[in-house]
């Protein structure tokens, strides 16, 4: 098919997928899955509005990402809840429905996390709505909607909840299992590396975009304070590319004091050396996936490896070395539909532990290492901001081949993702929008700046 006819069905599908308020659109659709039970994919989720937003913005429908920024805004919790099953303050929801009463009246319906699967409050959202909310500023250049007092608020909030006080020694964010993408119990537990980089990201907006008063005059110092040690915190202790694995390698434990080389206490035998020094390419690394008391995660999370190149929260050699281990292992991180949310998957009693024998998640499947073609718009961006045109074309070509024939699946299973997921939702409206980002992404490299962060000095 013709990549004109293959992008102007995406655009019509991404336009059905729209959910109006009072007659304004306000969101999308998760899924328009007629086939089976909707279960909450009838509601929009931050999350996947994200790339939804971006291809409103790149179309010129500026409209309905400002009205989904100013209505999740009112939904967000405001004040202090004395009932500990509330919410905290500065909390988004992870999702939202309209719901019509037999008044004809309209209202919107907020999920914090209380109806979903596992019951886990989202930590991603608020920091996914700062992400899109610079994206509106820099497309429409409306700083005046950003400065507003209703918006300023909202950013002190999710600032104040990331930024309080908390039982944490790290300058990351201590999260439970499920609290972001990867909504499922998959090990996550601690400090993800997704969570902490939009965390840094959502730290750069803020500097961007908090007006210099005394009434934010706190919070800024307080992102100031934190946006250095963290910085520091990420790029040297996730890091991992063969010269760090040696150093790992060759740790001792029990250290004692402020100089000791080994201070989370990591013990080399936790460590898969032995298939990390295979599988890793020479000029190749990556950020590992979590990182605590005796914990690194060594999985390649692709979200967070992503992200963090767009953000600059990687130096410009670790950027590429990052786009070097895509490139030089496609057959493992892409495969037949880019690209892997995760890999490689855990397996047999890693699987038992770590899921919780999730059926769904049992080894190269949803989040247990699967296929999501949303994640085509971040390898793109990369691409481009990495200068790695290669990269983009042989994505967007891959999935070009897939996604109509498929309808616009949810995600794809198998250790080479060509089989289509076995509970995925079709017309999956971030798969949708994913396709049209990448490709916009290529057509006019300018949209980048949107999404993307310059390098802090």
């Amino acid at each position: 098919m013709e990549i004109k006819k293959l992008i102007d069905l995406g655009w019509q599908a991404l336009d059905d997928s729209i959910i109006y308020y009072y007659d304004r659109p306000v969101g999308t659709v998760a899924a328009q899955d007629s086939s089976t039970d909707p279960l909450n994919y009838d509601q929009c989720f931050i999350r996947d509005f994200i790339p939804c937003g971006i291809a409103f913005l790149i179309k010129g429908q500026t409209e309905i990402v400002k009205n989904f920024l100013t209505h999740t805004l009112k939904l967000q919790i405001k004040e202090r809840q004395l009932d500990f099953l509330e919410p905290g303050r500065g909390i988004m929801p992870a999702s939202f429905k309209v719901i019509h009463n037999k008044q004809g009246e309209q209202y919107l319906k907020a999920d914090f996390g209380n109806d979903a699967i596992g019951r886990v409050t989202p930590v991603d959202s608020c920091l996914w709505w700062v992400f899109l909310l610079r994206a509106y500023v820099e497309c429409t250049e409306e700083y005046s909607f950003a400065h507003s007092p209703e918006v300023q608020k909202c950013i002190r909030l999710i600032m104040e909840l990331c930024l309080s006080a908390r039982f944490d020694m790290f300058p990351t964010l201590l999260v439970p299992d499920g609290s972001c993408m990867i909504d499922r119990r998959m090990g996550l537990n601690g400090h993800p590396l997704e969570i902490q980089v939009l965390f840094y990201t959502a730290l750069k907006v803020a500097e961007e975009l908090l007006l210099d008063n005394q009434e934010n005059d706190r919070i800024i110092q307080a992102v100031h304070n934190r946006l250095n040690p963290l910085t520091i915190h990420i790029r040297q202790h996730y890091w991992l590319d063969l010269d760090r694995i040696n150093t790992i390698y060759r740790y001792k434990g029990e250290e004692y004091g402020e100089e000791a080389p080994n201070q989370f206490n990591i013990y080399s035998d936790s460590i898969p050396y032995a298939q990390l020094s295979e599988w890793l390419p020479e000029d190749g690394g990556y950020l590992a996936g979590n990182l605590g008391p005796s914990q690194l995660d060594c999985r390649f999370f692709s979200v967070g490896n992503l992200v963090a190149i767009l953000s600059s929260l990687t130096e410009n050699w670790q950027s590429q070395a990052i786009m070097n281990t895509i490139e030089q292992k496609w057959d493992d991180l892409v495969g037949y539909m880019p690209m892997k949310i995760c890999f490689p998957a855990i397996k047999d009693r890693d699987w038992q532990i770590m899921t919780g024998c999730d059926p769904k998640n049992r080894p190269w499947s949803y989040h247990n290492g699967g296929n999501w073609p949303v994640l085509l718009w971040l390898l793109v961006a990369c691409a481009q901001k990495t200068d790695r045109i290669n990269i983009s074309k042989k994505a967007i070509e891959i999935a070009m081949k897939r996604l109509l024939k498929d309808e616009w699946a949810e995600y794809y299973d198998g250790k080479n993702g060509r089989l289509v997921g076995k509970e995925a939702r079709k017309y999956q409206t971030w798969t949708i929008s994913g396709f049209l980002v990448a490709q916009e992404l290529m057509n006019n490299p300018e949209y980048l700046q949107w999404i993307s962060f310059a390098q802090k000095k």
